[in-house]
């Protein structure tokens, strides 16, 4: 095993290019621990509180995901602190083997990767237009990562922490508000280049405004950006979402993978 990688690793990504998008993106800057056999096996964790990432073959052997969980814990990672982003097949294995050491660990996240090779304009038209959010935007742009990560319950921060972010995205010029007929900023929406791929991520509608079809136009329209852009727009859902899946589907995002989080 190699505390490094090499060209080989990200080929080894390229089946699951889509389910391992994050991972691709992390592994190319600067990992507390990132091991690689450049083979089989790559376990990858940027900095908490993201999760760690496991990459494996579907055709892992019993063999090969028990080395993934000891590696796991050898590097101070089966704790009971970390998530891990993975497979099904070596979710199922982490879960016994934790069992095992008296730790317990369960499913927490089913997830969806899709693409979308050619976006659909929604049906439903909503008031307001897309907005791209500057600098003066800041301070809300903190209140919406708050909420967004609040909501969904991992990677949290602290204020500093989501400041450091909101100004980063800024910057990137990819971070988006939908702003209504009042001028009121409902949703928010960026995309990530990595590579040939962009991820939209960061979706999310004030609770108040929801049910207005803000985000699946502004999902639309920061989709055609990245795309003009020259990028394959992708994202990941949370698979027992079957509303807001449906929303992707019906702008023209396609099913390519699924994965699983635990912890």
């Amino acid at each position: 095993m190699d505390p490094f990688i090499i060209e080989k690793d990200f080929k080894l990504l390229k089946p699951d290019k889509y389910t391992f998008f994050v991972l691709d993106r992390i592994m190319r800057g600067s990992p507390e621990v990132l091991i690689s056999d450049h083979e089989r096996l790559i376990i990858c964790f940027s900095e908490r509180p993201f999760p760690v990432w496991i990459w494996t073959p579907d055709d892992a052997s019993e063999e090969e995901m028990e080395r993934a969980y000891q590696l796991a814990g050898e590097n101070g990672l089966v704790t009971g602190e970390h998530h891990f982003n993975m497979k099904y097949n070596l979710a199922e294995h982490f879960i016994r083997r934790a069992a095992r050491d008296g730790l317990k660990m369960k499913l927490l996240v089913n997830m969806f990767a899709y693409d979308c090779p050619e976006p659909v304009r929604p049906e439903a038209e909503a008031d307001g237009e897309i907005y791209r959010c500057e600098m003066r935007d800041v301070e809300e742009l903190v209140s919406f990562l708050e909420m967004f990560h609040n909501e969904i319950g991992i990677d949290q921060k602290d204020a500093a922490g989501y400041r450091a972010d909101a100004e980063a995205f800024i910057k990137a010029g990819t971070m988006y508000f939908w702003k209504d007929a009042q001028g009121r900023h409902v949703a928010s929406c960026r995309y990530a280049p990595n590579g040939e791929m962009a991820s939209v991520n960061l979706v999310y509608t004030r609770p108040e405004f929801r049910r207005r079809h803000y985000a699946e136009n502004l999902v639309y329209q920061v989709t055609v950006r990245a795309q003009e852009a020259g990028y394959v727009p992708m994202l990941y859902t949370d698979a027992d979402y079957a509303a807001s899946n449906a929303c992707y589907e019906k702008i023209g995002y396609v099913l390519r993978g699924r994965l699983c989080t635990v912890g």
